[in-house]
């Protein structure tokens, strides 16, 4: 089994390495455990600002691009609900580049008035682009607002309303990344060419120098139990009619989590899934259907999604939805389950060769706890029974945890 070794700084940072000398890269991971929904309701889209913002330099170092590409490498980042990533991919003998340059901008990042107002024009411009201007941009403001009446889910990571980044001060921008922007609030991963002593040694000699707060001690709202189904309809300028579903199911931690994950393929993942053959091609009501979980750290949603045909009926589909849902779980059995497992595993491990990708999860599974719990997900897939998946499948298929949002182009009563 592989192994990732985890070191704990002084200051509360938490390092996580796994040797890898299969290749010549190395990826410096930084996950910071702030999202949207540690935000305020009258201040959101700061997690997602930050995003750009960690981009613009440090006291130190004007530029953090540059230094990182002259050493051969690249970085990126992405801003969710839960947490903030930012990783760095570079040959593994010019990994302190990466250290250097992430440290830096968490001990000292240039707080320019000419940089955040920037940021916030490409963050504003970002806004009206893809949630305004765009077909179904606006749908996870409509979903979210009709699926979480309390907890901060409610709004969607770009913000609630334009506003509240266009409109940010510098000193609640700085007081949110003195916050959470910090060493006991950020899991540092390294995959690669490197040993793990030595990436200890150079991790202590760039981050163990940077002071740290008192990680704060989440208290969010508890979402009201969902009892009864809710239904929108947004009437908007778009090219065809789609319908948004989602299903209340529990956090990312739940053992009911593998369950549905390994069902989504047989409802809609494939060109053979229940939902695709008989709304797609069989009856053809769709044009396109697709389902995803959110893997929340609190409680998510399962979401189906579709386009309709012209001449499909709004109230038809979603009934047929619900009844295909309740037949593919009733109908599944030993020989299909084991095709799930068998295509997630291939698809785990294919995955897994993605440097990147193992150097996030690596983080992820340490914000979950334990780090080295990636390499047992395998096992948690297959050690999932037909009877517990059918059981977790109709907990979260009730048609009372359904929010569902339509979208028409013309005005129409039905489940408004």
């Amino acid at each position: 089994m592989q192994i990732a070794h985890r070191h704990l700084l002084k200051n509360g940072l938490t390092l996580i390495v796994q040797e890898d000398f299969s290749t010549p890269l190395a990826v410096v991971n930084v996950l910071y455990d702030v999202g949207a929904r540690d935000e305020s309701p009258t201040k959101t889209g700061f997690a997602h600002l930050f995003e750009h913002f960690m981009f613009e330099g440090s006291v130190n170092i004007e530029d953090f691009d540059t230094p990182l590409e002259h050493a051969g490498g690249e970085s990126n980042a992405f801003t969710s609900n839960d947490l903030t990533n930012y990783y760095d991919i570079l040959p593994a003998q010019n990994i302190e580049t990466a250290l250097w340059l992430e440290s830096d901008r968490m001990l000292s990042l240039a707080f320019e008035n000419e940089s955040l107002e920037t940021q916030k024009k490409v963050v504003t411009e970002e806004y009206k682009e893809h949630y305004i201007n765009k077909p179904y941009g606006n749908v996870w403001h409509e979903l979210s607002a009709l699926a979480y009446e309390k907890h901060p889910y409610r709004w969607p990571t770009i913000g609630l309303e334009l506003s509240h980044v266009a409109d940010a001060k510098m000193e609640e921008v700085k007081a949110f990344f003195d916050t959470y922007y910090q060493p006991a609030n950020a899991i540092l991963s390294i995959c690669g060419a490197i040993k793990n002593e030595d990436a200890i040694e150079l991790v202590e000699k760039w981050f163990a120098d940077i002071p740290s707060a008192q990680k704060k001690v989440r208290n969010l709202p508890i979402e009201p139990t969902q009892t009864a189904a809710r239904y929108k309809t947004v009437i908007a300028d778009v090219p065809a009619k789609a319908i948004y579903k989602a299903y209340k199911m529990p956090a990312r931690k739940s053992a009911a989590y593998y369950s549905l994950d390994l069902i989504r393929d047989a409802i809609a993942g494939t060109d053979t899934a229940s939902l695709y053959r008989i709304l797609v091609k069989e009856k053809r009501w769709l044009n396109t259907i697709s389902c995803y979980l959110t893997e929340s750290l609190d409680e998510g949603l399962f979401v189906i999604e579709g386009k309709l045909t012209e001449e499909a009926d709004f109230n038809k589909v979603d009934e047929a939805i619900q009844t295909i849902l309740e037949t593919t779980v009733a109908e599944l059995d030993e020989t299909q389950l084991n095709k799930l497992k068998n295509k997630f595993e291939t698809y785990t491990r294919f995955s897994d060769t993605n440097l990147m990708n193992r150097a996030y999860n690596l983080a992820f599974y340490e914000l979950l706890g334990d780090a080295n719990q990636l390499f047992l997900e395998i096992d948690q897939y297959n050690n999932v029974s037909l009877e517990v998946l059918k059981s977790d499948a109709r907990a979260c298929f009730q048609p009372q945890v359904a929010n569902t949002i339509f979208y028409d182009t013309q005005n129409t009563t039905a489940n408004a």
